[in-house]
């Protein structure tokens, strides 16, 4: 007998169903394996990666969902958990990403839905690439930042540039985020710290985000900027770690006195990121800077820098 799935199935269905699959299948195989035949279904779960079963059940459940999803569209389906029939729809894919996840790492366990979301977010809301990128984050954060957080005292270097700021929010309530590309020195420090420096500083952003916020604005000033401060290797370890550790994160990027001289390391660099990421970016005109910045961030709540009324903060003093 075919078994379908309806389309909007709640978590704890989907916990269900998934132990019953696996109850079924076991018995299934014990009994080949009195009549002496290949236990296919060990070799598949004893795989510790995305095996056989977990593929068929991931395809099983999308087909419920696909006709919906093409129906109400993407732009829809971003919209978060509202009670919309597009929010059901990535509901449930996130209580799938969510158990196969927690299968092949418990520690995911320690997470919320609203995490489990954005990497699903990041991945188009493909299950099986959004669940293979989460994975990826977790290893990366057992070896990369083991303590749980980034000490001051590793970075000591990076700090000294004063070159990240926070302060203020936009008219979404997003956090604004200011970076100065003239003040980094590629020269001072390794590329280890300055990784982890990035680290440190989102890790920043995301503990001051008001509740039910995901993400930040960033203004890239680049005034300043040459090619003493060009740093490629830097710019794709820090689009790497935004992008697969931290996805879904930067609402809005505004680069603001970009020199012509820095297009040529931009063209570089460009292939790097992700569409997703390219769709956030904006290259601001020095005489539209602060009406366009206005559009979006109230006079109040823009850096004084920008014609605005808050003074920096420097991040380590957030």
């Amino acid at each position: 007998m075919h078994l379908r799935i309806g389309p909007f199935l709640q978590l704890p269905i989907i916990y269900v169903f998934e132990k019953v699959i696996i109850l079924v299948a076991l018995r299934r195989e014990r009994e080949r394996e009195r009549e002496g035949d290949l236990s296919l279904f060990s070799l598949v779960y004893e795989n510790h990666h995305l095996g056989l079963l977990k593929k068929l059940w991931i395809i099983e459940m999308e087909m419920e969902v696909k006709d919906s999803e093409n129906e109400i569209g993407k732009e829809q389906v971003e919209e978060g958990f509202n009670g919309e029939q597009s929010n059901e729809i990535e509901r449930t894919k996130v209580g799938i990403m969510r158990a196969l996840v927690e299968r092949e790492d418990p520690s995911s366990k320690e997470v919320d839905d609203l995490m489990i979301r954005r990497f699903l977010r990041a991945r188009d809301l493909d299950i099986e690439k959004g669940s293979t990128m989460f994975l990826k984050y977790l290893s990366w954060r057992r070896t990369f930042v083991p303590n749980g957080f980034i000490s001051e005292s590793e970075i000591t270097t990076q700090l000294s540039h004063n070159k990240f700021c926070m302060q203020g929010h936009d008219k979404k309530g997003r956090p604004i985020v200011v970076g100065f590309g003239g003040r980094h020195k590629p020269n001072e420090g390794s590329i280890e710290e300055f990784k982890r420096f990035v680290t440190y500083s989102l890790e920043k952003i995301c503990a001051k985000m008001p509740k039910g916020q995901e993400k930040f604005v960033c203004i890239g000033d680049l005034d300043g900027w040459g090619y003493a401060s060009s740093d490629i290797r830097g710019y794709v370890a820090c689009l790497s770690i935004l992008q697969d550790c931290y996805p879904e994160r930067l609402g809005k990027l505004y680069i603001v006195y970009a020199p012509y001289i820095f297009m040529t390391v931009w063209k570089v660099v460009y292939p790097f990121i992700d569409n997703n990421t390219k769709k956030k970016i904006v290259f601001v005109e020095k005489k539209k800077m602060k009406s366009t910045l206005l559009e979006d961030i109230d006079e109040s709540q823009l850096p004084d820098i920008y014609g605005g009324k808050l003074p920096l903060v420097y991040i380590q003093d957030c």
